[in-house]
């Protein structure tokens, strides 16, 4: 079997995104990486973010000039972690988004697809899940993924040999300030935190709510697989994707009903015990970093891309104590 991707020619833009509720912007690094520009959307100040940013209302914000929008509407009112009798105080902000989307989509010049995030148990359709176990990040983490074009979760493999790394809960009890929490797990530390997260840009607060980029990054190559310029479909009229971005050796992906689809005619590391990691991960700046055979995943690309980040660093540091 071959698969012949259809391209029209000329120079590619990158297609933008936007990211509503995005907080500090895990999920935006996970799109950023798959080849979108991104562009951040919350109703509080995030100064952690690490792309362009619009102080504004995700139910009122300008939705014009956006390949894509992406939505991670508050989770506390599904969240298992909040208390069924405190979950009626917060907003259910999942439906008006929704609406918000399909209407953008369906309007001349919108965007061509949407993203919704959210938490297990949240009122999304037909979602897609994406377990962190699988994608081999150091948090076992579930997140659900709602959209308007074929997207592909993973199936959960949690045959970890160590423990997940507990990134949940307030700063008090997490930040390593109490040696154990309830339930006797060790707290980790931020550092620890943000290595299991794939993220080292973010404080404790900022870690707990966030998404991790390898989930996004994983959507997004499937939406930038299925641009018009990128995807063919067969006489059978199944959707054939072009999923380059994960080197040769293409997975077969998980339907929300259970279907496969095998896009290299490769055999997947998911069905065959996992013995590689079954995504890629970026470096802060968007280039891809390489894992040595033994060892942890690199931070940086570069030396220099390290040196940079430490500054930018520094300088955010400068201007809040400024």
């Amino acid at each position: 079997m071959s698969v012949v991707t259809v391209s029209t020619g000329g120079k590619r833009h990158r297609p933008r995104l936007l990211d509503l509720c995005c907080k500090a912007g895990g999920a935006s690094a996970g799109y950023h990486a798959a080849g979108f520009d991104v562009v951040g959307v919350d109703i509080e100040p995030q100064p952690h973010y690490p792309f362009p940013f619009i102080q504004a209302d995700a139910l009122t914000v300008d939705l014009s000039g956006f390949d894509v929008i992406a939505a991670s509407p508050p989770c506390q009112a599904f969240s298992q972690a909040t208390p069924t009798h405190r979950r009626d105080a917060h907003p259910d902000l999942v439906a008006p988004i929704r609406q918000r989307l399909i209407d953008a989509v369906a309007a001349p010049g919108g965007p061509w697809a949407y993203v919704i995030e959210n938490v297990p148990g949240a009122p999304l359709i037909d979602p897609v899940t994406v377990c962190g176990d699988t994608l081999r990040l150091g948090v076992r983490r579930h997140r659900l993924f709602e959209s308007n074009v074929l997207l592909y979760g993973t199936p959960c493999h949690h045959d970890r040999t160590a423990a997940a790394v507990p990134v949940y809960g307030s700063y008090g009890q997490r930040s390593g300030r109490k040696p154990l929490d309830v339930e006797g797990e060790t707290s980790p530390s931020t550092e620890q935190a943000r290595a299991a997260m794939g993220i080292d840009w973010m404080p404790w607060p900022a870690l707990t709510q966030a998404i991790p980029p390898a989930f996004t990054f994983w959507l997004g190559a499937q939406l930038m697989a299925q641009r018009p310029d990128r995807c063919d479909v067969s006489t059978a009229g199944t959707r054939v994707l072009d999923l380059g971005f994960y080197g040769e050796e293409a997975a077969v992906l998980t339907s929300p009903r259970g279907e496969t689809e095998t896009t290299r005619a490769l055999t997947s590391p998911l069905s065959s015990g996992l013995p590689s990691p079954v995504t890629h991960r970026a470096c802060h700046c968007g280039q891809p970093l390489r894992r040595p055979e033994t060892g942890r995943w690199p931070r940086h690309c570069s030396h220099a891309c390290r040196q940079a980040a430490y500054r930018a660093r520094q300088h955010a540091t400068d201007r809040r104590s400024a």
